[in-house]
């Protein structure tokens, strides 16, 4: 069996949110886990032609508001460099607050229209850590603009987007001949498909526990379970505000989204009913699998004390009659037979054959069903 993980998520993000406690609105503060990592930008520049890869020194080198220039993706992985932060801030004339949503990881995923025409969006991509059985959360934050698509990660390591990036560099794909819109419905989409594997990885856990509840429970099996519905309710917040976010990307009416792109929005938006459909399975079972742990237990010990019952049945009845042979009483008339222990013998043995027999008959021994 596999650690469980004992990660207090939820208190987790409350304390990182703790960190911002008093400061003006607008006023970013990176509250992610500490990271060393440097900051990294990659740039592709990218149309019906072919797409570039460049790694740019400074966003100033990202600026792309020419209406004949190629379509840009910026992403920017790494959220602890506060100057790169302000940078994109003023390349891309972004709000302040919009930079505060940006740094402060423990965000809802949402979506919100800018004062520019342009689209704010914030979801959250998820890993299962199976070694510890637990999930595992980062901030993306998209900005779609007329020609470009930002993109900021937690961190610099590999990220969900792989896919999406080598369909636009290999030219597969309707990514490259369409606009930044659809290049956006691409990554969101990348992200839920990644929900999916998180869930089968989870479910896979889920079934080895209900195994071992179903063949030998144990006390860790409860506190396993336990685990794993706090990992589910983690996931189910995660996961729920997505349905809000590619339901409003679809009824936005933004003249950024192409009505092309709403035919791709409805069907991710259907991805995401799915996901949460198969968290509120999870759920459900993960609370019927307590109940059975409870019930598996109940019934063990139902049995131990049906066993103890029956000793307890068997064996008054031959105490009794040692008891009043036993008794210092000088005239107990058979004390003076001469087979009186044998005949006593024999008497209790009846006795304790009779009850054993009556016991079967009653269906109490011998006949319970595997």
């Amino acid at each position: 069996m596999r650690k469980r993980s004992t990660r207090p998520a939820l208190f987790e993000n409350l304390r990182r949110r703790s960190l911002a406690a008093g400061r003006a609105p607008g006023s970013p503060l990176y509250v992610g886990p500490e990271n060393k990592e440097p900051a990294k930008i990659e740039m592709i520049a990218y149309d019906a032609s072919g797409a570039t890869v460049s790694t740019p020194k400074s966003l100033t080198e990202c600026a792309c508001f020419d209406e004949d220039a190629k379509i840009t993706w910026v992403n920017i992985k790494g959220l602890q460099d506060m100057d790169m932060n302000n940078q994109a801030g003023e390349v891309f004339k972004l709000h302040p607050l919009v930079l505060e949503d940006i740094v402060n990881t423990g965000q809802r995923p949402k979506m919100e229209e800018l004062s520019d025409g342009g689209l704010f969006v914030v979801v959250k991509t998820l890993d299962y850590n199976e070694k510890e059985c637990s999930v595992t959360q980062e901030q993306v934050s998209f900005v779609l603009g007329k020609r470009y698509l930002l993109t900021f990660l937690e961190h610099s390591g590999a990220d969900v987007f792989e896919e999406v990036r080598k369909r636009l560099l290999s030219q597969k794909g309707k990514i490259a001949s369409l606009g930044p819109d659809y290049l956006l419905y691409a990554l969101l989409d990348a992200v839920v498909d990644h929900y999916f594997v998180v869930l089968e990885r989870m479910g896979e856990d889920i079934e080895e526990i209900e195994e071992m509840l179903l063949s030998r429970p144990k006390p860790a099996n409860l506190e396993a379970l336990h685990n794993l519905r706090r990992e589910a309710l983690f996931l189910r917040r995660q996961i729920f505000p997505m349905r809000e976010v590619v339901a409003g990307l679809e009824k936005s009416g933004l003249a950024l989204i192409a009505e092309n792109t709403t035919y791709y929005l409805r069907d991710l938006y259907d991805h995401t009913i799915q996901v949460m459909d198969t968290v509120e399975t999870f759920r459900d079972m993960l609370n019927g699998m307590v109940e059975l742990y409870l019930s598996n237990i109940s019934l063990k010990l139902d049995e131990i004390m049906k066993v103890l019952t029956m000793f307890t049945s068997l064996f008054t009845p031959l105490a009794f009659l040692a008891g009043v042979y036993g008794m210092n009483f000088k005239f107990i008339p058979e004390l003076e037979l001469k087979y009186g222990y044998f005949y006593l013998l024999g008497v209790m043995g009846v006795i304790a054959i009779g009850m054993v027999l009556f016991f079967r008959r009653k269906g109490w021994i011998g006949n319970s069903e595997k």
